[in-house]
């Protein structure tokens, strides 16, 4: 260890010197300790990583726009620093502006005149590419995607199977042996399609406006839990789209599935392999129809035993959706944009 100089040492041992020294520790000592005991003395910025983030939305996915306003977020869904709202005057100080798809036609008149340095835009849809139309305009707009699919960068399903540990199995009395609610019924569609060729072996009853039979919205729920099976045909077959035709009318109902979407293996990925019946398990819709009809109640039994372990959630309120962008705004990607929007939609 070095020694300190002999010049040092004469100076530290005169007594004006020392005195000084030991005055001049005591006033840095003090100053410190009267920052400590005061800190209001010397104000600093909240850290950025305990601000909320602030989401704007552009225009409200629906046509009735809600109160967003407060803690909204953390008092509904417990998710906490978030902030929404859906004054466009607010945009210089949002994180992240949403742009739901069906409100972006007819075309970029509807978009922000500016656009902050370091702002994120978020394109929202829940449609299929089949029901999604000028998809071309929006290359290099937007820096994350919001939708069904599960590579999204914020994923929306319509519905999942969360843990309960209830034990129980809960199977409606039944009625009848099919049923399908459907709104809009198109020809040139698969599910029209195979509608057509199934109902050559079975009766299925049909609700909703496209038979002028039309459920309540208490009533929906009622109706398809009386029967053993109800088809959950999707409008377009493409990856992840499973819709609220599984989900609300059909598990949460207590019915089996009949499904016509995506591969089995796709479906399997969100609800147990044997909890549904896929339209593709057969060589025939005579030989599904075959099955259905003569199904025993201690095999039917068996399609429900998911319930022991999982119950329905639901996705139906755009807030929750949208509160969900601040879960996962920590971990997105920063300065990406989609260079070819309909490419990736359509994958």
């Amino acid at each position: 260890m070095p020694r300190a100089s002999p010049l040092l040492w004469s100076l530290w041992g005169r007594p004006g010197v020392k005195a000084l020294a030991t005055a001049g520790v005591f006033v840095i000592t003090f100053w410190n300790l009267r920052c400590c005991l005061n800190p209001f003395t010397a104000p600093r910025e909240v850290p950025r990583h305990m601000q909320p983030v602030v989401v704007l939305v552009w225009e409200w996915p629906s046509k009735q726009v809600p109160n967003v306003s407060g803690d909204m977020c953390h008092e509904l869904y417990s998710i906490t620093g978030c902030r929404l709202t859906t004054d466009q005057r607010l945009l210089h100080l949002a994180q992240v502006v949403v742009f739901p798809h069906t409100r972006l036609q007819p075309g970029r008149d509807r978009l922000p005149k500016e656009r902050p340095p370091g702002q994120n835009w978020v394109w929202v849809s829940l449609e299929s590419p089949s029901n999604t139309r000028a998809l071309a305009e929006w290359n290099q707009t937007f820096n994350w995607v919001m939708t069904y699919r599960q590579d999204s960068d914020i994923f929306i399903p319509y519905g999942k199977l969360v843990p309960n540990q209830s034990a129980t199995v809960n199977i409606p009395a039944k009625t009848n042996l099919v049923s399908w609610v459907i709104s809009n019924y198109h020809r040139t569609q698969k599910r029209a399609e195979v509608y057509k060729n199934l109902s050559k072996y079975l009766h299925v009853n049909i609700y909703g406006k496209a038979n002028k039979k039309p459920l309540c919205k208490d009533c929906l729920l009622q109706t398809t839990s009386k029967s053993w099976f109800y088809l959950a045909f999707e409008n377009s077959i493409h990856r992840d789209y499973i819709t609220e035709k599984l989900w609300r009318n059909s598990l949460l109902a207590g019915t089996v599935p009949v499904v016509l979407g995506p591969p089995r293996a796709n479906y399997e990925q969100f609800i147990p392999r044997d909890s549904f019946i896929h339209v593709d398990d057969f060589r025939s819709l005579e030989e599904l129809a075959t099955f259905l009809k003569t199904m025993n109640f201690s095999r039917y039994q068996q399609f429900f035993a998911w319930q022991r372990r999982f119950s329905v959630k639901l996705y139906t309120d755009w807030r929750e959706r949208i509160c969900t962008i601040c879960t996962a705004y920590p971990h997105l990607p920063r300065g990406h944009l989609y260079p070819d929007l309909q490419s990736w939609f359509n994958s």
